[in-house]
Parts: structure tokens; C-alpha cells; sequence
């Protein structure tokens, strides 16, 4: 089968929605499929990743549109430039709003294909898509629009999304054959009159690849545990945990791997160096370090729209996971973790489901629905 993927982030890059495309992309490929990738190519990492595993990446970019940075030892000019930023984010959906105009008009050269699978976020993949797409010229027999984050029916964010994009949305819906999205809450955040077309595809991974031996794990000294990724105030907040972690009057560490310093580095006062904040690293890394931690801890989302999918790399650690809800910390659990009964932990269900194998799977299944 010939397929082509489209998606503004792949790998090296350490993000979700890069995981997702890298996955997906090795995978159709180890199946025997010829697949392109059509995305922001990187000409030092890509090629090497082109032979090793036969695909063919094509360029999207250079793209022109840059961010606004904030980055101002001036506190007003910082604030104001913030202030734009937002301002150009919510009226324009800028910078990503390039990318409408780079793939439509990329995919205008891209023709014959029996599968096509947009990743979003950012959106405007599959707004270009729904461009490029027409009737008796199809880019692709099947177009799914996999979306890790509703657009319209987003909840995580402080503003609401302008009146007007919501024609954007339903421009591509009318258009791709399915939406994939990755849990079954994620549904009612789109127009019920495109809920006939979406399928819940959850985020996939090799586990194969992982290299941990998880009879390797010992007790640390103190117990130390671990979070990996980023924050959102009131929907996805460390804050109530890490104040009543701040008030126990024992030893224990806590490392979070997460670019939300400014949110964070307050505890690291507080807690006399107890919470440690540390920057990404590659993937595979750390799960390797994760895997040493006595246990993890995952900050629940406010929103049943949205499933931190590092709860499945959490999984493949093999460590216990502290699941909490940032709006009421349950304190019993989190002394008897501490304790080390683990016996509260995430419980995971169906785990099979998020084997890459099964997953691209399910985007095949789709070719004989359409």
C-alpha cells in the first residue's frame, strides 16, 4: 500500500505528536508499505533515518513565520510582547497558519496514494489538507485526520477558540474520510454531525524497541520519584501536591523533567532542593531513567477530553504510577507511595492497544470503510 503522512514535528523532535508520526512511520514501513513522509525535513538526522528504516521524507519547509520572543530582561517589554503573541495566536492562529498554504500547495504535487494520514496538532495540517483535496483529484483513496487534541472543543486552554475557525474545522471534517482521535471522551469535543466519522486510535508504540531491565530496579535511598512533561495552570497544575509535599517533614526527592521552570523553581526553594527541575532529554533516555525511580507520578488532566499519553511510556518503565488530581490531592495515597505500598497505583487496561502493530492496524481498516 502506498501511504503518505503529513505532520509538522517527527523525530528527533520530543513531543507527543512527533512520537506519534516517528511510530507510525517505522511501522507502515517494517510492514512492507511505501510510505512518505511529508514534514519539516532535517537534513542532518534525516537522511540516516530514510535508509535505515526505507522511507522517504519530503520537505515542508523552511518555514517563514516565526514566533514572537519573549524572551525580555525587561518586565513591560516582556508582558507586551506576550501580549502579541497571544493576541496574533488567537486572531490568526500564528505562526501555525503557515502551514495551511505549505500543505495544500505541497500536496498539490502529491497524488495517488491509498492512504493519507494528517497529524494535528497544529491544525492547519489539516486545513491545508482539506484544501489540497478535491473530489476527482484526490492526493489520497482514504484521508484520515488524526487529531491528538480537539481544536474547537478544547477545554485546556484559558481562551476559547474565535467564532470563525470553527469553519476551518468543519471545512476538513466534510472532508476526510475518518477522524482518529485517541480516547472515547475526545469525541464530544466535535460537531456531532462528524461524530459518524471518528475512530478512537490511541497512541502507539513499539514495545519492542524499549531496552530496560526492569529486574535491575532497586530501592533508592530516600524515595525518589519522577514527571515528565509540561504544565497547565487549573487543568494540568503540580501546585496542591507539590504544597503538601513541601509540608512533610520527611526526605524525599522529586525530579520533573518539564520546561515550566518559572512555575516550578518557587518549590525548589521551598523544599530546600527536594523538588530538582531538569530539561527534556531523548526518549529513550528517559525511560532508562525513569525506570530507576521507585515510582511516577501523573498529573491528571481536568479535562475527560484529553489522556497524557506518557502514561503508556510510564508503562514500559515497568515503575508504579502516582496518578493526581491536581484540584483535590487524595494525601492518604500519597503517604502510603511514599511508604512504598503501591497498591493505589494506575491501573492500567487493555495495554495491547497501544502496540503499534495494532494501532497501524486500525488506520488499515479504514482504507475498506471508505
Amino acid at each position: 500500500m502506498k501511504i503518505l503522512i503529513v505532520s509538522r514535528t517527527f523525530y528527533p523532535i520530543n513531543t507527543p505528536r512527533s512520537f506519534r508520526t516517528t511510530e507510525l512511520v517505522k511501522e507502515f514501513s517494517r510492514q512492507g508499505h511505501n510510505v512518505t513522509l511529508l514534514t519539516v525535513r532535517n537534513e542532518k538526522e534525516h537522511p540516516a533515518f530514510e535508509r535505515k528504516h526505507g522511507v522517504t521524507i519530503k520537505d515542508l519547509g523552511p518555514l517563514s513565520f516565526s514566533d514572537v520572543d519573549t524572551s525580555s530582561s525587561v518586565k513591560a517589554v516582556n508582558l507586551l510582547k506576550r501580549v502579541v503573541r497571544r493576541g496574533l495566536y488567537q486572531l490568526f492562529e500564528y505562526p501555525d497558519i503557515e502551514l495551511m498554504w505549505r500543505v495544500k500547495n505541497k500536496l498539490k504535487k502529491e497524488l495517488g496514494y491509498d492512504l493519507m494520514i494528517t497529524v494535528a496538532v497544529p491544525h492547519p495540517i489539516h486545513w491545508g489538507a482539506a484544501w489540497a483535496q478535491e473530489e476527482h483529484n484526490k492526493v489520497a483513496e482514504t484521508w484520515v485526520a488524526d487529531c491528538g487534541d480537539p481544536y474547537m472543543g478544547a477545554n485546556m486552554d484559558t481562551f476559547k477558540k474565535l467564532f470563525y475557525f470553527k469553519y476551518f474545522e468543519k471545512a476538513f471534517c466534510r472532508k476526510a474520510d475518518a477522524i482518529s482521535v485517541p480516547i472515547e471522551g475526545a469525541i464530544e469535543a466535535y460537531y456531532p454531525e462528524f461524530h459518524s466519522k471518528i475512530e478512537v486510535i490511541p497512541q502507539g508504540f513499539n514495545f519492542e524497541e524499549v531496552e530496560i531491565d526492569k529486574e535491575a530496579y532497586s530501592p533508592n535511598e530516600v524515595p525518589t520519584f519522577a514527571y515528565a512533561g509540561g504544565f497547565i495552570p487549573g487543568m494540568r497544575d503540580p501546585r496542591k501536591f507539590l504544597d503538601y509535599m513541601a509540608g512533610l517533614d520527611k526526605a524525599w526527592k522529586f525530579i520533573l523533567y518539564s520546561r515550566d521552570r518559572a512555575l516550578l523553581e518557587p518549590y525548589v526553594e521551598k523544599t530546600g532542593g527536594k523538588v530538582e527541575v531538569r530539561d527534556y532529554i531523548p526518549r529513550k533516555e528517559l525511560l532508562r531513567e525513569l525506570s530507576h525511580m521507585d515510582f511516577l507520578v501523573n498529573f491528571e488532566n481536568s479535562s475527560p477530553r484529553m489522556l497524557p499519553s506518557k502514561l503508556i511510556d510510564y508503562y514500559l518503565t515497568g515503575r508504579p504510577v502516582l496518578s493526581v488530581n491536581g484540584n483535590e490531592v487524595n494525601t492518604a495515597v500519597v503517604d502510603r507511595f511514599l511508604q512504598g505500598d503501591y497498591s493505589d497505583g494506575y491501573n492500567y487496561k487493555n495495554i495491547d492497544r497501544y502496540r503499534i502493530e495494532n494501532v497501524c492496524g486500525k488506520f488499515l481498516q479504514l482504507c475498506d470503510k471508505s
